[in-house]
């Protein structure tokens, strides 16, 4: 959650007269070191890093992960000046402090949470300053930490004052991250704008909520998630913003324009700028985020599912389409007409990764179009042959039919893309194509 500016508490904050202790206004940089006074006047822990100071009640236990936080801020830091082609030696200076909080009313009378910050959950940003409670879980309050962090960078370095999808979308991506040892055993932070593992993001739940959302038809078009009022802090309403974001930032179609965006006026009128650059196609991008929320899974992977939406010719007489295996949705180049039949029929072999045996073997596993029952993807075998219709509406793919072969009818006027099922974090490793028939009745 962020000081969202919004006109009347802005004026609140001013009114309050809170500069005693060094609170800033949002884009404000407060001075920290009488907060470090406090701090250890009252007996909190204090942790430091070059941009961050970290005050907390949390008594210091081995193994928490606590005490890395600060350097692993640090790293974080680095990578978000990277992200907006900051050289962060200009910011070598900026310093943070946010406080960890177990017992609110420690910090209360320390004079570090003053009372006209806001009821919050889990989280409160304000210039350089920001407050969090504690979590039992270390990955999400990590995560937690540095949501946090990129609002009050954001914020100060960048004058942040945008629209709700991207002041929390940008958050919560840059905050997305795993921890790797690095040759010394300590773990460092890597950037992992969508999490290749469900156990990278602890209790995140993002993925999930979006897959349950489209599940129930329930999916927000781009449009309505660019109008997202101020305020909400659902968990639906983070993972909409955060999946917007790394789509506009990840896809090779899209991702010049946001990153140009980007460098510009982070304000109110942030979406306008990006949707009226020259070159914006709407109806593409739409269409692509719907695609992307219906396919969203661990890992997933851009370069091998961007989609080719052209109409194709129509399907008159017997046709052949190469299915690659590492791929996502392919356009077969051929259009059906609604209702007609037609028949398919599919042969070749392909990979479909590999098992790694305890022993360090390594089996290849391989499929036909009727795929494998080893392993199984959204109900059905990976390496099955999926034939397909994009449905304009919350519909998206409708599968028409599946397997080695059989036939199907179309459902509207339009291309047939197919693929095979596999999830789109695991396409990498695959090898080979399926080479499949088209018949019209």
């Amino acid at each position: 959650m962020q000081n969202t500016l919004a006109a009347g508490f802005r004026g609140f904050i001013a009114a309050a007269a809170i500069a005693t202790w060094g609170a800033a206004l949002a884009g404000d940089v407060a001075d920290i070191r009488p907060l470090v006074a406090a701090a250890r006047r009252a007996g909190l822990r204090v942790l430091e890093s070059k941009h961050l100071v970290l005050v907390t009640d949390r008594p210091d236990r081995a193994g928490d992960g606590v005490a890395d936080l600060p350097r692993i801020f640090d790293e974080a830091f680095a990578y978000w000046c990277r992200h907006y082609g900051i050289n962060p030696e200009s910011q070598r200076d900026w310093r943070g402090c946010g406080c960890l909080m177990v017992d609110r009313e420690r910090f209360r009378a320390a004079g570090l949470l003053a009372d006209t910050v806001p009821a919050f959950r889990n989280g409160f940003s304000n210039g350089n300053r920001f407050w969090i409670v504690d979590q039992s879980n270390p990955a999400y309050r990590r995560h937690l930490l540095l949501h946090e962090g990129v609002h009050a960078f954001t914020t100060t370095v960048r004058g942040l004052d945008t629209p709700e999808w991207y002041t929390e979308g940008i958050a919560e991506l840059l905050a997305t991250h795993r921890l790797e040892d690095d040759a010394d055993g300590v773990p460092r932070f890597r950037p992992t704008p969508i999490p290749a593992h469900k156990s990278d993001v602890e209790q995140l739940g993002r993925i999930e909520s979006l897959r349950a959302t489209a599940a129930a038809g329930r999916t927000e078009p781009l449009a309505r998630v660019f109008a997202a009022p101020v305020g909400n802090h659902e968990i639906t309403a983070y993972a909409a913003s955060w999946a917007a974001v790394a789509f506009l930032s990840g896809h090779p179609a899209h991702a010049p324009h946001f990153a140009a965006a980007e460098r510009g006026p982070l304000d109110e009128r942030f979406t306008e700028r990006l949707t009226s650059r020259p070159g914006w196609d709407a109806a593409r991008v739409a269409r692509d985020h719907a695609a992307f929320i219906a396919e969203l899974d661990y890992g997933y992977d851009f370069e091998r599912t961007v989609i080719d939406w052209s109409p194709g010719q129509p399907l008159t007489a017997a046709r052949r389409v190469a299915v690659a295996a590492d791929r996502g949705w392919q356009n077969t180049g051929f259009t059906a007409t609604a209702g007609p039949h037609c028949r398919f029929a599919a042969t070749g072999r392909i990979e479909v990764g590999r098992l790694e045996a305890a022993d360090g073997t390594t089996t290849v596993l391989e499929s036909e179009a009727d795929g494998i029952t080893l392993r199984w993807y959204r109900g059905r075998p990976v390496g099955r042959l999926l034939v397909a219709q994009w449905i304009d509406d919350a519909t998206g793919f409708r599968v028409l039919a599946t397997g080695a072969e059989g036939e199907f009818t179309a459902a509207v006027p339009g291309p047939l893309f197919v693929k095979i099922n596999e999830s789109p974090g695991e396409l990498a490793d695959n090898r080979g194509r399926l080479e499949v028939e088209f018949q019209p009745r």
